[in-house]
């Protein structure tokens, strides 16, 4: 169910009828900026976390400098601490500017890709392309760790509900994983499909609480990126870990696959396969 926009959002092209351009266009390039909603989980001044979000684009197409079409599968690499992120339909808009623009090599496009979209966050992000002759060397992998999704547990709760999560007894150091993440939309209520990456050290997670607090998240309205700082500021509060990183890879909507990861650990960085759903 859509709901009223946050201020930021209110002139946004999510949730809007928009045309669909096809002539190579930066403008349509939306910023939202990243402070309103971290200060909704009371991070103000320095991150608690270090981390990136990874983007993933398989719908890339354009045209050669002699009107024949490429194609690529673009990977984008924003940094947690850029200022803003790019609303992910203004993304599919500006994406799909491309289609009938002439450009001269694929190393053009990606230059454009990344002067545009650091243009756009105010930070660097970067770019690659992969190009059809390597496409059938991508593999598919889950997600490391134990998988929580067969704990026996009863779920009620189905808007975040940070109190279900439970830690106890000795320190340990595990990964934990969950299929069944589901949240929606804050602005079409459309539905966001997710698998979850917990890894940690510190007092042991009871794993149904945690299955019962990820589960509690399936109607809420949160985007990616704030979803997973969520989770990172509820575990540590409710948990206590010393060491703590979040990483969620999303199904694609749109043609684009959305994987936030959040870390308190020096050098740990996140997997970029992508799972058999995305």
């Amino acid at each position: 169910m859509s709901k009223s926009p946050p201020a930021e959002l209110r002139d946004a092209p999510l949730g809007h009828a928009t045309t669909h351009p096809d002539t190579y266009d930066a403008r349509l390039l939306f910023p939202v900026p990243r402070a309103p909603q971290r200060a909704a989980l009371g991070i103000a001044g320095a991150l608690p976390f270090s981390g990136i979000d990874l983007w993933t684009a398989y719908d890339l197409t354009w045209l050669d400098a002699h009107g024949k079409p490429a194609v690529a599968i673009a990977s984008l690499a924003f940094a947690v601490d850029s200022p803003s992120i790019v609303e992910s339909k203004s993304m599919k808009l500006y994406l799909g500017s491309f289609a009938q623009s002439r450009f001269a090599t694929i190393e053009e496009v990606r230059a454009t890709l990344a002067k545009d979209l650091s243009t756009a966050v105010s930070s660097i992000v970067d770019v690659s392309l992969a190009s059809p002759a390597s496409f059938g060397s991508m593999e598919l992998h889950d997600l490391d760790g134990d998988s929580i999704d067969g704990e026996r547990i009863e779920c009620d709760a189905y808007q975040v509900d940070a109190r279900l999560l439970r830690s106890g007894g000795d320190s340990v150091s595990e990964s934990l994983r969950s299929d069944l993440f589901r949240s929606v939309c804050p602005v079409t209520g459309q539905p966001d499909i997710a698998s979850v990456q917990i890894d940690y050290q510190g007092p042991r997670i009871d794993r149904g609480s945690l299955l019962r607090y990820l589960v509690s998240f399936r109607r809420h309205p949160g985007f990616h990126e704030h979803c997973v700082e969520r989770m990172f500021v509820d575990i540590v509060a409710r948990c206590g870990p010393v060491a703590l990183s979040v990483y969620a890879r999303f199904t694609r909507r749109g043609g684009i696959d959305i994987n936030p990861f959040r870390s308190n650990v020096s050098g740990r960085r996140a997997s970029g396969a992508r799972t058999a759903r995305q």
